[in-house]
């Protein structure tokens, strides 16, 4: 198997975790609030890491001499992890927030909006988006307009903090992508895990009151999040992104969406009506659209 089909492979798994934790997270927001609920399951994500890692070094590193802890001293894993932990920390705590009010299949489609905004974002690097991008970000649009204000008068808070929560997850996969050659990726997301944790708690200190009974009724959820979610698939992400660009990787993470819409029906039992199925459909459209290649002149 070719290095380019497992990450193809990774990426995937990764998205079916990701699309079913949505369902994991509205059930969570019945019983604690949206930062508790971050601080325990980031936390447990990046606990569960450290085994991993232990294990994983004897097999990658073997006799070479440097210690388990040595290897954590790497100047460009810490850089690495501030410029995509901070954006991360950002993105599921406005993705948890816009959870509280919305269904887990239309918070997948806005959040899916950051395929969109990838290569937008990139064209302040010097990247040239595709031809394709301007009709996307029309679709898009019109996805976003269907899902979030027909029939109503104003646009929803909750929306909001999913497009806010769009464009710092496309931030944070940008980040991975400059990075993901160059430092130990399971370190990278253990970092990123007790990032999150640590300034989700700080802000849970002041926002909100948490209870242990509170925490332990919901805590297959956060379980669920922390483990599958936090730990492994954005594990996979930073492994898969080794050998695939941002714009191929985000195009596979975009399916979320879809599975996020299944696991909502089946476990939580959720509708979509006329409009808010248009509304995902056009979103997908312009998904795929912001990722087709331009093609080369002969």
């Amino acid at each position: 198997m070719n290095k380019k089909l497992k990450s193809n492979i990774a990426i995937l798994i990764a998205t079916i975790i990701w699309g079913s934790t949505f369902v994991a997270q509205s059930i969570g927001m019945d019983h604690i609030g949206p930062f508790t609920f971050q601080a325990a399951r980031c936390f447990l994500g990046g606990l569960i890491l450290l085994p991993i890692i232990a294990v994983t070094d004897k097999f990658t590193y073997k006799n070479d001499g440097e210690s388990f802890l040595t290897r954590w001293s790497d100047k460009r894993l810490w850089k690495a992890s501030l410029l995509s932990g901070i954006p991360l920390f950002v993105a599921t705590n406005l993705q948890q927030l816009g959870i509280v009010d919305t269904d887990a299949g239309k918070s997948a489609f806005l959040t899916a909006m950051y395929i969109v905004f990838v290569p937008i974002i990139s064209m302040f690097f010097g990247q040239k988006p595709s031809k394709w991008v301007p009709i996307s970000v029309i679709l898009g649009v019109g996805g976003l307009y269907c899902l979030s204000c027909v029939g109503v008068k104003t646009i929803a808070t909750s929306d909001l903090l999913l497009l806010g929560c769009a464009v710092a997850f496309a931030i944070q996969i940008l980040a991975v992508d400059k990075f993901a050659n160059q430092v130990d990726c399971l370190r990278l997301n253990c970092i990123n895990a007790f990032l999150c944790a640590a300034l989700s708690a700080i802000v849970m200190v002041f926002t909100e009151d948490p209870t242990w009974d509170a925490i332990r009724g919901c805590f297959g959820s956060v379980a669920y999040a922390g483990v599958l979610s936090m730990g492994i698939a954005y594990s996979l992400q930073n492994i898969g992104q080794k050998n695939l660009d941002s714009a191929t990787a985000s195009l596979l993470m975009s399916t979320e969406s879809v599975f996020a819409v299944l696991a909502g029906w089946i476990v939580l039992h959720e509708r979509l009506n006329f409009w808010e199925g248009l509304g995902c459909v056009l979103v997908f459209g312009a998904v795929i659209l912001s990722q087709l290649p331009d093609k080369k002149k002969t």
